[in-house]
């Protein structure tokens, strides 16, 4: 597990500081919010479309080469960022090379690699350990990175946190092997006809329109929320310390998350916290916009920010076992992608054509409302 949350604490670190980073690479290039949301989105589709692929190599061979991989990925995308000229240049290397590499030792290798050795009742608290691990990052990587940026300029910060890429591959040697044969009271079932049952499960077409929201809020959020706080007069270090608040946050509210999973109905605790993100944001519109206010802001939204990843990997587990989780799961991280490719697109289209995100947030409470309700159909049982 520590291994696990290691890795994602760099991919993720890295991969969540990019909307810091928006502002530099417009002034350095001088590409407009659409061209960069646009690449930046395709980054979210990428990151999700690779995880499915990477996954199922995984299921098959192992975690380590993935891993290995990702992170040469990972650091050629983010050390030739700064050097991209254009917005297909950006394309390159943010939304394809950058997004792989993150992809690659990303949720869906990661924890099907850990939850595979573990007994159904630890499976929960795992999933939250190694998504803790990527919470961390965050908070670690987002101060770091603006703290680079203002001193160093946009190179320099750029090409550290392609550096710390290649920590990855270290931390990898822990997951090699091939993956365990799955427990004996999971069926024989190949690779592709599991796909095909699995798209035919009502519960599990749930699943993916409930974590379809999530990716829709996150990418957003990530994405333009320094442009927000900069609407609102404040300066980019109010943005990075409410990026890394989220992450902070986010460590507790995975855990406990986790934690709740052994305990309780996993489509309950999905629909609670889908359920009060729609409450926070409401809160966030009517609140005074203070640095108080979007540290708070992030705070609340932070518990809830990728506490969803624990509860969908177990109903995933439950619904299907181990066999082909990171390939299942990895499927349902797409379906969260194409939320996130939206959610950053939109995000720079709206903030060019009204000038603020009025719209986008009210988008953000129907869609919050609309997973907590979705989630509750599933059947939750075990294979």
């Amino acid at each position: 597990m520590l291994a696990s949350a290691g890795i994602l604490a760099i991919t993720m670190g890295a991969r969540q500081s990019l909307g810091l980073f928006v502002a530099p690479i417009s002034d350095r290039s001088g590409l407009d919010i659409v061209s960069i949301s646009f690449a930046l989105a395709v980054g979210q589709f990428m990151w999700g479309l690779s995880q499915p692929i990477f996954g199922a190599v995984a299921d098959k061979r192992g975690s380590f080469g993935v891993i290995v991989l990702g992170a040469l990925l990972l650091f050629a995308g983010l050390a030739f960022a700064p050097f991209a000229k254009s917005g297909w240049g950006l394309v390159l290397t943010l939304g394809i090379l950058t997004a792989a590499g993150a992809g690659a030792g990303s949720f869906s290798i990661l924890i099907g690699a850990t939850l595979r050795q573990l007994p159904l009742e630890k499976r929960a608290f795992a999933g939250g350990f190694i998504n803790a691990g990527g919470s961390f990052g965050q908070f670690i990587f987002a101060p770091l990175a603006q703290a680079l940026i203002s001193g160093f300029g946009i190179i320099v910060s750029m090409v550290s946190l392609a550096s710390t890429a290649l920590l990855t591959i270290p931390m990898a040697l822990k997951l090699r092997g091939k993956p365990a044969p799955p427990a004996a009271a999971e069926p024989e079932t190949g690779l592709w006809r599991q796909i095909m049952d699995s798209t035919r499960n009502h519960s599990y077409i749930c699943l993916h329109l409930g974590f379809f929201t999530c990716g829709f809020h996150i990418a957003f959020l990530v994405t333009h929320l320094p442009g927000e706080v900069a609407l609102c007069g404040h300066s980019a270090a109010v943005s990075a310390m409410s990026i890394s608040i989220i992450g902070l946050a986010n460590i507790a509210g995975s855990l406990f998350a986790g934690h709740l999973g052994s305990r309780m109905k996993m489509k309950y605790i999905l629909a609670a916290l889908y359920a009060s993100r729609a409450l926070m944001i409401a809160v966030y519109l009517v609140s005074p916009k203070t640095p108080l206010t979007f540290y708070v802001f992030a705070a609340f939204l932070g518990f809830t920010w990728l506490a969803t990843v624990p509860p969908t990997a177990g109903l995933v587990g439950k619904l299907f076992g181990t066999k082909y989780l990171a390939t299942l799961f990895g499927l349902t991280l797409l379906s969260h992608q194409i939320g996130g490719f939206l959610g950053a697109w939109l995000g720079g289209l709206f903030m060019a054509h009204d000038g603020n995100y009025l719209w986008m947030w009210y988008l953000d409470i129907a869609l919050a409302s609309f997973a907590a309700l979705i989630n509750l159909p599933i059947r939750e049982n075990s294979i």
